[in-house]
């Protein structure tokens, strides 16, 4: 009951959040080719995300009477202003176009962040709990010979973003996400509540950069690899998801990219939910 009474003490609010909703929906759905049919030139899907956003403009900017301006909180207005511009801003999947040049270059400025991961990685044993360092140096053994082949893999794709270096840099992206998911796991067997926070937390670092990465080389391979890649991932994201820190992501995402936190929090969310969709 308490739901729906917000709904009616709260409708332009409520109208936002179905506005952002259906909005995320059609780009998910596009994203995966689903498009429910032609609408003109272009198809429902794209029709309701792109309607959902320009709805969502309209109720960001609706006007008040001088009495309900009065009685609608400062606070409320603000938050309903945020987050219509957080989806206003959010890179939709139909209008992106991004080339594989502009990806190539993406994925390689994220390599001095995912090599800094790691070194992190690598310096968090020594403040682990004694018995604790060994299961975490075995669970992230790997790393170092992984992050540089990533990272070399994405050199020679900006250099030649060909479909045979493309499968190369698919390959290893999936196989570096898969590692980092089993450490997670193997992480959290850590007895200690310390040491599992210190241990998660480092690897939830390279894990972010991973992911951002995944997403970039899902955004530009076709439905037939990303069905491929999404085959070789055992360790599926959802079972590590709930040892993750949304806010830990989404802060990495926000320095990276120079973008406010909140922004940066529903893009994370929104990127979980195409890699989900796809498999991962």
């Amino acid at each position: 009951m308490n739901v729906i009474s917000n709904i009616w003490k709260h409708p332009k609010t409520s109208t936002a959040g179905l506005l952002i909703a259906i909005a995320s929906v059609a780009g998910v759905l596009s994203q995966q080719g689903v498009t429910l049919g032609k609408a003109g030139s272009g198809t429902v899907v794209s029709l309701a995300g792109a309607l959902a956003t320009a709805l969502l403009g309209l109720v960001a900017k609706d006007p008040e009477t001088a009495s309900q301006q009065v009685s609608r909180p400062a606070g409320q207005q603000a938050k309903l202003g945020a987050w219509a511009l957080i989806a206003l801003l959010i890179p939709l999947p139909w209008i992106q176009g991004c080339s594989g040049t502009t990806v190539a270059q993406d994925i390689v400025n994220w390599t001095p962040a995912l090599q800094s991961a790691v070194a992190t990685v690598d310096s968090t044993a020594a403040i682990l709990a004694p018995g604790d360092a060994p299961i975490f140096s075995a669970a992230t053994a790997g790393f170092d010979a992984t992050s540089n082949l990533v990272v070399a893999q994405a050199k020679a794709y900006l250099v030649n973003p060909s479909a045979s270096v493309l499968a190369q840099l698919q390959a290893q992206i999936v196989a570096f996400q898969q590692q980092v998911n089993a450490s997670v796991l193997q992480a959290a067997r850590i007895d200690n509540p310390a040491s599992q926070q210190h241990a998660i937390a480092a690897i939830q670092g390279v894990g972010t950069i991973v992911s951002a990465i995944l997403s970039l080389v899902q955004s530009v391979s076709s439905k037939a690899a990303v069905a491929r890649m999404a085959s070789e991932s055992s360790i599926k994201l959802a079972a590590v998801e709930p040892y993750f820190n949304p806010s830990q992501s989404a802060q990495i995402i926000a320095a990276h990219y120079g973008e406010p936190v909140a922004l940066a929090r529903v893009q994370v969310a929104q990127a979980e939910l195409l890699q989900t969709s796809a498999g991962f």
